[in-house]
């Protein structure tokens, strides 16, 4: 499946500015202009935190057709053996497609801001909320997906070496479970042993900065700027290793505690193409709504209060289970 790296992981956003008419004695209704401002900011913001998306294969639910979402991927043709009979038409082959289904739920927050802080605080408002709710929303469906991804059934520990997450050790920088090229490689042959495609010619690595820091050390470690095409990196690229292109994120998943004494282990994921898919909901994407004083009606009745929230449909999926390895490791302290 193509990626188209500066394109593809962009959400539809979505502006509503109230249910009903604003109260005439107050200012606080939105020109189109500054609707669409906010929403660009919105999404501008919430995009970084989404790195867990980046790599999903993308599915819309059309309006008005349910909660349920159907990923698709299609079975390989076996492979044609006997020859061809002189004159004689074979039979042919049909397409195999098998589907997972899973159902979107609703999240969203909002900010109530105060007339009286409209009235004095010197910052805009909005524009601050905004920035505020784009964080939480963007972390928050990240969150999601990552939950999801490291649900997944294959696992590796570290380099093979150790049978358990609980065996898992730092003992001293001579002494640990530390992610190493060995444990990328390994990884990389399970993939490759699944005909598992690769994603532009790469599988992807989602990696904690903790976990990084050991493994950039490696001589065989390139940084973007040595590719051959710098042009198309992903977002929060930082390097290539063995055919695994990585994405740096502090929201990698971290299992607090959970090693040998005590140790933090630490999650990479190691993705081929079509492993999980995420949803677009069509008309219910990451939506920015303001609601300004006035707008509530007899519920605020003094126009005190005005809100700015953000919410969305999400679900993601894992399609292909050995199309996903989850390296755990432990890291320099």
């Amino acid at each position: 499946m193509k990626h188209d790296f500066w394109k593809h992981d962009l959400l539809p956003v979505e502006l509503t500015l109230f249910d009903g008419q604003p109260n005439p004695n107050t200012t606080g209704a939105l020109s189109p202009e500054m609707q669409s401002y906010y929403a660009k900011y919105l999404i501008d913001l919430a995009q970084p935190e989404l790195v867990h998306d980046q790599f999903g294969q993308k599915q819309n639910i059309p309006q008005g057709s349910g909660k349920t979402i159907q990923f698709r991927r299609f079975d390989a043709l076996n492979e044609v053996t006997q020859p061809l009979t002189e004159g004689v038409t074979p039979d042919g082959q049909s397409l195999s497609v098998k589907t997972v289904e899973s159902t979107v739920k609703q999240y969203g927050g909002y900010l109530t801001l105060s007339d009286l802080l409209e009235l004095t605080a010197v910052d805009n408002n909005i524009l601050q909320a905004t920035k505020l709710i784009a964080s939480q929303a963007g972390r928050t469906l990240d969150t999601i997906t990552r939950e999801i991804l490291n649900a997944g059934t294959v696992v590796q520990y570290a380099d093979g070496s150790v049978a358990s997450r609980s065996a898992l050790a730092y003992t001293s920088a001579e002494s640990n479970n530390n992610l190493t090229v060995a444990a990328v490689k390994k990884a990389v042959r399970y993939l490759e042993s699944q005909d598992a495609r690769k994603i532009d010619g790469y599988y992807v690595g989602i990696i904690h900065p903790n976990v990084k820091f050991d493994l950039m050390s490696d001589p065989e470690w390139k940084r973007p700027h040595e590719y051959g095409d710098t042009a198309h990196l992903y977002r929060g690229e930082i390097g290539e290793l063995y055919g695994v292109r990585f994405v740096e994120s502090t929201r990698a998943k971290v299992f607090q505690g959970a090693g040998a004494s005590g140790a933090d282990v630490y999650s990479t994921l190691i993705i081929a193409d079509d492993a999980y898919g995420v949803t677009e909901v069509e008309g219910g994407g990451l939506q920015h709504i303001v609601k300004p004083l006035g707008s509530a009606g007899s519920a605020d009745p003094l126009d005190q209060r005005s809100t700015v929230g953000w919410k969305a449909l999400r679900t993601a999926e894992i399609l292909v289970p050995q199309y996903l390895v989850r390296i755990e490791t432990t890291a320099t302290p």
